[in-house]
């Protein structure tokens, strides 16, 4: 099973959280610990030295302790405290009467101002006991060793490191608890534009919306924005399909009733199969442009760039074959080799129609120009065509440059070509003019934007 991209973030974030807190946890277990170990260790140190101060040689050089000590638990039985003072052959000489019932485990040799941490079980009790090594002198300097112990009960130890650890676990883990429900919750609103831009698509699909909404965060808006022109474009050929059905039938009326005509026959009953023929042709024509029309791509979101001087000298390659028997001059300028974001088949399209129609009507002559425009952070593309013949008369551009021109209505001279390119460029939102050139026929320039 394929899980969401909710859960997937949700269980990713939970595992390291979980981990990160694990891992603290146990850190900071470990450091408390140590510490109340330290502190024992220390606290036994203290003693050891609590002992040392409050001991001293009597005349006989017997090392004497007062019954009082700074620490009354000395002086309790199994208080948890205990100190005992051995001399250099092991035997003890000192002990506190809270050892009544225990031995401390004491080194027979320690050297003086050496210590030793040992821990032992005695009676079903653990300790730890630490030995101090020390030399005394007496009234004649005679050295006299002795060895300090002090030893104390590990169980408060243990239940203040269970303590902390419950405490430590406890909180640990209602912290954990509690991150979970806030970074759910984070997660769920972080993903909330996500849930959104499906619920717009699933209105799409049922038509009660026809693209995304707005106020989508940065990241989202080249996804949205996207998604927007896929659709735009997608509507836009749906409605250059619609407006080519509706043309296509409408242009067709017209032809079909001449044709019926022609073939009924005048008052004599005889019918025109001439006017049949060129009504037959109008409408091959009218077909065959309004399936041009309608196989234009358009402006395509994402679309791959394309060469296109590589297109026209492909196309006036093929041109001048055609028009070999006249002598013609195809000369193409393309400075710095553009590239346009379009469809090939349209540029295609373009070439062969505005080369085809500039060769009819050239006398000898053809010049193609290609330059890139900065218009935008894309390159846009300027297309001019200049010929040598007659040029078209200027109330004939002005209705070639009508918008929405139909096949059936093209102008006359010119055929269909210009039409379709007219149609392609203003697919592209571009721009196109036809004028006077300076090769004495006609210019047609076509500006196409990035």
């Amino acid at each position: 099973m394929t899980l969401s991209l909710h859960r997937r973030l949700l269980l990713g974030a939970s595992v390291v959280l979980v981990g990160f807190l694990g891992l603290t946890g146990f850190a900071l277990d470990r450091a408390f610990r140590d510490s109340a170990e330290n502190a024992l260790r220390d606290r036994l140190q203290a003693h050891v030295y609590a002992l040392l101060a409050a001991a001293d040689l009597d005349r006989e050089a017997r090392l004497r302790l007062p019954d009082e000590l700074p620490d009354a638990r000395f002086a309790t039985p199994g208080s948890g405290l205990y100190g005992q003072v051995t001399d250099g052959s092991g035997a003890t000489v000192w002990h506190s009467r809270s050892l009544l019932g225990l031995a401390l485990p004491v080194p027979v040799e320690l050297a003086a101002g050496a210590r030793q941490l040992t821990p032992f079980d005695s009676n079903g009790r653990a300790l730890l006991a630490l030995s101090f090594g020390i030399t005394w002198e007496d009234a004649r300097g005679t050295p006299l060793p002795f060895t300090f112990s002090v030893a104390e009960d590990l169980d408060p130890l243990r239940a203040e490191i269970t303590g902390f650890r419950r405490a430590l676990w406890g909180w640990l883990g209602g912290a954990t608890v509690l991150l979970l429900l806030v970074q759910g919750s984070i997660l769920r609103w972080s993903l909330r534009p996500l849930r959104r831009v499906a619920g717009e698509l699933e209105q799409v699909e049922s038509g009660a919306r026809e693209q995304l909404g707005s106020g989508y965060p940065g990241e989202l808006v080249p996804l949205t924005g996207g998604i927007n022109r896929l659709l735009a474009h997608a509507k836009a050929r749906q409605e250059v399909y619609r407006r080519g059905l509706g043309d296509l039938a409408h242009s067709l009326k017209t032809p079909l009733a001449v044709l019926r005509g022609s073939l009924g026959g005048d008052d004599r009953g005889r019918g025109d199969p001439a006017e049949a023929a060129r009504q037959i042709d109008r409408m091959a024509a009218i077909v065959e442009y309004q399936l041009q029309r309608a196989a234009m791509a358009g402006r395509r979101p994402f679309a791959a760039p394309v060469e296109v001087a590589a297109i026209f000298g492909k196309v006036a390659a093929s041109l001048d074959k055609v028009y070999r028997d006249r002598g013609l001059q195809i000369a193409l300028h393309a400075p710095g080799d553009p590239s346009y974001r379009a469809e090939e088949g349209d540029l295609l399209e373009l070439a062969g129609n505005l080369l085809d129609n500039a060769c009819k009507w050239a006398r000898a002559r053809v010049e193609v120009t290609l330059e890139a425009l900065a218009t935008s952070d894309v390159d846009g593309l300027l297309v001019r065509v200049d010929d040598d013949g007659p040029g078209i008369p200027e109330a004939q551009a002005s209705r070639l440059l009508e918008r929405g021109l139909r096949a059936d209505s093209a102008t006359p001279g010119h055929g269909l070509g210009l039409a379709i390119v007219s149609d392609i460029v203003a697919a592209y939102s571009g721009t196109l003019e036809i004028q006077r050139g300076p090769l004495g026929g006609a210019r047609v320039e076509i500006r196409l934007p990035g």
